[in-house]
């Protein structure tokens, strides 16, 4: 029983160093409820093993209170873990230190969309080896890697039930790519990952409770209670693109009708737009789109309705959630956030008016825009949490 509860003291413990970013030790107890005693033992063995250092005087010292405190942070150079993330024809990949901070990038275009999970092994090696070369590394230097996926992902073990990555249900992708790489990785939904980004690189750092959106060739969520990801009982939860907004809608890629998705993301929008707009010239889904929002800045009807029914279906979809949870703050996340038709104040009008309405402000929400390299240092986020889990168990069974 006391082993177990020191086992857990330092994922505690280590947790909230990484949260914090660097932090004393008597905030350490403070923040954690564990004795200062315990802390300054438990703090020993991380140093001692590499894995946190002190940084020197803390921010917020008070000279007048005597010996200044120290702070102490994750060490950067004990780890090198690499994200990854499988989207719409790219791998992209992010190789970062064990503090998250960048140290090489790369990204490996597809000729598909869609892949056998046997197919994407040797695809899924090949960015990871460029990636490490062009930093000056080798496969070797890498503790772990973290990958997201689009889809229904069961992080707990690794499998794959759904992704429209691939061809195939019921993956047991973890499994296998462990045995080609051999070494630790971890796999989640892309979208939870992004709340991880968020939560240690992003405008989530130090909120308790949020919700990410993430809007590209899909629509995904993230939500993030008491600091942690929620994932649902089965790894299914969080599935905002496919909660239903119209009884036998549009047909989602997911097999069903009347998804958020169907509506929302970017093939939905491109596939409305198709009967009446030439693409002939547009050879991307990026290009397509462009065009489809400059025609509904021209004024082209048919483009500004496929727009307004989005917005729509958006603000419903985002104020049920609103009402489900009631966040701290909301954050509209990724590549697409380059337009604005999601958070045009009319759709955030729509929002505020459909949520349950108190004497109190709604929630924040904030747009993020950025690209497959924040997907892909979420899931190096997640590989950290993992790799140190392994590490915090090696001290484990060293003290034992």
């Amino acid at each position: 029983m006391v082993t177990d509860q020191r086992d857990a003291g330092r994922r505690l413990v280590f947790s909230t160093i990484r949260k914090a970013g660097r932090i004393a030790r008597v905030d350490l107890a403070r923040e954690t409820g564990i004795s200062p005693a315990t802390v300054t033992s438990i703090t020993a063995e991380l140093i001692r093993e590499g894995l946190i250092e002190e940084t020197g005087p803390s921010q917020d010292n008070d000279l007048r209170r005597g010996r200044p405190r120290v702070d102490l942070k994750v060490r950067g150079a004990a780890r090198i873990v690499a994200g990854m993330k499988l989207s719409h024809q790219t791998i992209a990949v992010a190789l970062v230190d064990f503090e998250g901070t960048l140290v090489g990038e790369a990204c490996l275009e597809l000729d598909r969309a869609r892949f056998k999970a046997a197919e994407l092994l040797p695809l899924f090696r090949r960015a990871l080896e460029h990636a490490v070369s062009t930093a000056g590394m080798t496969m070797d230097a890498l503790a772990g890697i973290g990958i997201g996926m689009a889809g229904t992902v069961d992080a707990a073990h690794g499998t794959v039930y759904w992704s429209p990555g691939l061809s195939e249900r019921n993956v047991p992708l973890r499994e296998m790519l462990m045995a080609d790489l051999d070494m630790p990785v971890f796999i989640d939904n892309d979208a939870n990952l992004v709340a991880m980004a968020e939560q240690y690189f992003g405008h989530g750092r130090g909120v308790s409770d949020f919700i990410v959106l993430t809007i590209e060739s899909g629509v995904g969520m993230g939500i993030v209670v008491n600091h942690e990801i929620y994932r649902g009982a089965r790894g299914c939860g969080a599935e905002f693109g496919h909660t239903k907004v119209q009884l036998d809608g549009a047909l989602c890629r997911c097999g069903q009708r009347g998804c958020l998705e169907a509506y929302v993301a970017d093939y939905a929008l491109l596939r409305e737009a198709a009967t009446t707009t030439d693409f002939a010239d547009r050879a991307t889904t990026a290009q397509k789109l462009q065009s489809l929002v400059e025609a509904a800045q021209a004024g082209d009807e048919t483009a500004k309705s496929i727009f307004d029914r989005a917005g729509r279906m958006f603000a419903m979809g985002l104020a049920n959630i609103v009402n489900i949870f009631d966040p701290e703050l909301i954050i509209l996340s990724g590549e697409r956030m380059q337009f604005d038709y999601l958070y045009a104040e009319d759709v955030l009008d729509g929002i505020r008016k459909s949520i349950v309405q108190i004497d109190m402000a709604p929630p924040e929400v904030r747009i993020h825009k950025w690209g497959d390299l924040m997907w892909a240092k979420g899931a190096a986020a997640y590989a950290i949490e993992g790799v140190a889990e392994i590490a915090l168990q090696d001290i484990a069974g060293n003290a034992a």
